[in-house]
């Protein structure tokens, strides 16, 4: 796509704080967004072949939304922490294995969405993101779910499509997790820990399409708590009974 479309958008931009261009085949993150660090707040590159996100991302200090969707990304800057006033950082469909120190600097961020990437382990460091309300790891490689999940302030978790054999049973301390989904992992009966169902937080838990029936949950304790939704193949956590 030519400079001269670049700019059109830019001119355009300036004046709403919104740059999107989608699907152009842009090789590069556009160097001529710099102009636009002061006031940009939102920039959509999905769909593009985009394979480094530059150290001048950290510039854009008003952004709140970031997506990138679709992209040919490898890695990211550890400036990307200084986006202070992140809200939104969409990677989905990247080749992402790990995620730099600086995202956990992201104080204002409530939805980091990763799936489809090349992660084989849980990313650390995501505790102090004390607003995220959605994490998604879908379609990813993981293995398993770490005790450090307990640290997460997450209120969705999205963890189908993944290789996960392993659960923690610390993932029922999650003060705010309320749903929690798992669908096609390789997950056994056994590996699903009772105090999820017992003493969690979590109203929806999503197992479908792991290594035994759905139906096989009754034989768990705490399943009198648990109200099978079989036609969307989820179980419904209900609140223990005062």
């Amino acid at each position: 796509m030519g400079n001269s479309a670049i700019k059109a958008h830019l001119e355009n931009s300036q004046k709403t704080g919104i740059f999107q261009l989608t699907g152009k085949g842009l090789p590069e993150f556009p160097e001529e967004l710099q102009r636009l660090t002061g006031n940009l707040r939102t920039v959509d590159l999905s769909s593009n072949k985009i394979e480094v996100l530059p150290p001048a991302i950290g510039n854009f200090l008003q952004m709140k939304s970031l997506t990138l969707n679709f992209n040919k990304l490898t890695s990211l800057p550890d400036e990307i922490g200084k986006l202070k006033k992140l809200e939104t950082l969409l990677l989905n469909g990247n080749q992402l294995t790990q995620l730099p120190s600086g995202v956990g600097q992201l104080k204002a961020l409530r939805t980091l969405s990763l799936s489809g990437n090349k992660f084989r382990e849980f990313p650390g460091g995501l505790g102090s993101l004390r607003h995220l309300d959605v994490l998604d790891l879908s379609k990813n490689h993981i293995q398993a779910v770490p005790a450090e999940v307990a640290a997460l302030q997450a209120i969705e978790i999205n963890l189908n499509q993944n290789q996960i054999s392993v659960v923690s049973a610390e993932v029922s301390t999650c003060q705010r997790l309320k749903v929690l989904r798992l669908e096609e992992n390789c997950l056994e009966l056994a590996s699903i820990p009772v105090s999820i169902l017992t003493s969690s937080q979590v109203s929806l838990l999503s197992v479908e399409g792991n290594l035994f029936e759905v139906k096989n949950m009754r034989d768990l304790e705490g399943y009198e708590k648990v109200r099978c939704e079989t036609n969307s193949c989820f179980f419904n956590l209900l609140p223990t009974a005062k």
